[in-house]
């Protein structure tokens, strides 16, 4: 009898992990979504991301990997939104991929807090990094040599700087760096420099120039008094839903309640 109920029971426990495996009654993760790309996004998406979060219990995680790598994450299915600070190419578009411009970030000139030069004209932005210009006495500053300081190629803040100063393809830079925090802290640690970042990113370490009279400013870029300027896109697969988390999440970055938070960022709401 004994020996009866202990097969009974061994039947019944095979027949309810059989179950379990078969429907996937296993413990499932927390849902989350999972962005990557621009490193200039890195506060909004930080504030979307919380607010977010603390409203719904969904995580959101950040991979600050450029806007390039982050429309191939996007592309090849790696994560759910890509993150580009620049607007997609036509043959990034003919691969089925979609942009939302979710805010309006300014790019600020930055240089070291201890150069005099306060404003530059977009002619003479062009010529420091053309090489036209490679002193700063010849703009009003110390006798020094200009070192060039930018992003590395596929990054959305150099190409919004290189499109809005016409210097596409013919920046001569002295570093091509990886991310806008690197960027801010060579040129913090190097008075002979210049380089670029997002206004939101800035910091005190380094001092943000007028550009032709216009000064960095949400306000600015929001009038666009302030030339240099791009945009935030959130990128998706026409072909490929969104899960549930995340298309909850897409909709509420891109929508008017999010305002707010993205203004915290610094940056200008697309809404």
């Amino acid at each position: 009898m004994k020996k009866k109920l202990q097969t009974i029971l061994c039947t019944l426990t095979a027949a309810v992990l059989g179950v379990m495996l078969l429907t996937g009654c296993t413990a499932q993760k927390p849902a989350s979504v999972s962005t990557e790309g621009s490193t200039s996004m890195e506060e909004v998406m930080g504030i979307l991301g919380e607010t977010y979060e603390k409203d719904t219990g969904i995580k959101v995680t950040y991979n600050p990997t450029g806007s390039s790598a982050g429309i191939q994450a996007v592309e090849s299915g790696r994560c759910d939104i890509g993150l580009s600070s620049r607007n997609l190419k036509d043959e990034e578009k003919d691969k089925g991929l979609e942009g939302t411009v979710l805010a309006y970030d300014g790019i600020a000139v930055i240089v070291h807090p201890d150069n005099p030069v306060s404003n530059l004209s977009l002619d003479d932005i062009k010529k420091i990094y053309t090489g036209e210009i490679t002193n700063w006495k010849d703009l009003g500053g110390e006798d020094l040599q200009i070192v060039c300081i930018g992003r590395e190629s596929g990054s959305g803040t150099r190409d919004g700087f290189e499109a809005a100063t016409d210097t596409e393809d013919i920046c001569k830079y002295r570093q091509e760096l990886t991310s806008t925090g690197d960027v801010i802290t060579t040129v913090s640690n190097n008075k002979n420099a210049i380089g670029y970042a997002s206004i939101s990113a800035l910091k005190d370490t380094v001092k943000a120039v007028d550009v032709e009279g216009v000064s960095p400013s949400e306000e600015n870029v929001k009038n666009q008094s302030y030339k240099i300027q791009r945009p935030f896109v959130l990128v998706t697969k026409k072909d490929a839903p969104l899960s549930d988390s995340a298309k909850s999440f897409f909709e509420f970055a891109t929508s008017e309640k999010a305002s707010e938070c993205i203004s915290m960022a610094g940056v200008v709401p697309a809404k």
